[in-house]
């Protein structure tokens, strides 16, 4: 019985693109399947014709010859072409089609990608903690740091062979990266042992990388830090990373800022904090205060007579810029009424005099003790 027309067998034009090849004998391997053709008797043989086509028109020399020669191009010794659809035909054309379904989850496109990218590969993204003073964050700053990490190599322009001298492809894998083992009815795919996946070998490596493209060195760095950072805040520098192997893209530096804890102030997103501590004296008899600003200047603040420990004043606009603009947060002072220590024996007696005549003077004492005879009240009631 003559056989079929390859397209024909696939349902497509005799013109069709690669990929509208592997979508139709995707559609048709489903379809055919045994497992799901039970009652079919002829659905093996189907089965296997679909892998036949699909095995032939796949390969772009295997299709020129077919679209030239017609089925005669296999056959009488023109060799290279299908089996007659047998289990190592099946296989290798189900490999196509698993990869073509599974190799999104496999990352970078599934285990055959590689073959072509792996020769070059980018480098790692490095990270590199910075600390920085609340001052440095007020007003941004200019850092030099210094970065260990891998730099392409100069002696062989990160190429990994000696100067002059060409990578050759892997004649293992044939430049994929990858090597097929077949165990049974499946084909798996694994990396090349000869050239560890990167589909080229090295016969004249360079001395001074030993073939790897890159050396390691210690870089100096100019980092511009904006106004406004907070810790955890992230700067990316792209490519400035790890040079990538044999000529690979380089990676991305990743700048994490902490800033150092500040003597003076808090800081809460763009405010900021200040205790100050005030004596008795002023705190009741109120008056003003001198009080420094992030920026490095002096405020003058107006305390209330009377006031109290906890209290807070708002500094508008003296706090910290936001770090992509909106201006500045504000400034808040708390202030701590200062209890006086080692009194002399006539602060003392002034002290006693002045709590005898301070009967009505603490109105947050006179409720809270007031509250608490109520409450001795109720528990013997």
């Amino acid at each position: 019985m003559a056989k079929r027309d390859y397209y024909e067998v696939l349902g497509v034009a005799k013109g069709a693109s690669a990929d509208e090849l592997k979508k139709a004998y995707r559609t048709k391997a489903k379809q055919l399947h045994p497992d799901r053709n039970s009652d079919n008797p002829n659905a093996e043989s189907q089965f296997k014709e679909v892998n036949e086509a699909y095995d032939a028109l796949k390969d772009p020399n295997k299709k020129a010859a077919y679209d030239r020669y017609g089925h005669a191009a296999f056959e009488g010794g023109m060799g290279g072409g299908p089996r007659g659809g047998g289990q190592g035909d099946f296989a290798s054309a189900f490999s196509d089609v698993f990869d073509d379904l599974f190799g999104d989850f496999m990352g970078g496109g599934g285990p055959r990608a590689g073959g072509g990218r792996q020769r070059a590969t980018r480098g790692s993204d490095l990270r590199y903690n910075l600390r920085v003073s609340l001052e440095d964050a007020y007003g941004g700053i200019q850092k030099t740091i210094s970065v260990p990490t891998a730099v392409g190599c100069s002696t062989c322009s990160g190429t990994g062979a000696e100067s002059g001298a060409e990578p050759q492809t892997c004649p293992t894998c044939s430049g994929m990266g990858k090597v097929r083992a077949q165990q049974g009815f499946f084909t798996v795919e694994r990396t090349c042992p000869t050239c560890s996946g990167m589909g080229q070998i090295i016969k004249n490596p360079c001395g001074a990388c030993g073939g790897a493209g890159r050396v390691e060195k210690e870089r100096s760095l100019s980092v511009n830090i904006p106004a406004g950072v907070e810790t955890g805040t992230r700067i990316r520098l792209a490519g400035e990373g790890e040079a990538g192997l044999r000529g690979g893209p380089t990676g991305d530096l990743y700048i994490f800022i902490e800033v150092n804890e500040h003597p003076l102030f808090q800081r809460d997103g763009q405010d900021l904090f200040c205790h100050v501590p005030v004596c008795m004296s002023a705190a009741a008899l109120g008056g003003d205060i001198e009080v420094p600003t992030i920026d490095g200047g002096r405020s003058r603040v107006k305390v209330p007579s009377g006031s109290q420990s906890g209290r807070q004043m708002r500094l508008r606009g003296k706090g910290m810029p936001g770090l992509r603009g909106g201006g500045h947060g504000d400034m808040f002072i708390e202030l701590a009424v200062e209890t006086p220590v080692n009194l002399t024996t006539r602060q003392k007696e002034l002290l006693r005099e002045f709590d005898k005549l301070s009967e009505d003077n603490n109105p947050e004492s006179s409720s809270f003790f007031t509250k608490v005879k109520s409450f001795w009240d109720g528990m013997k009631s």
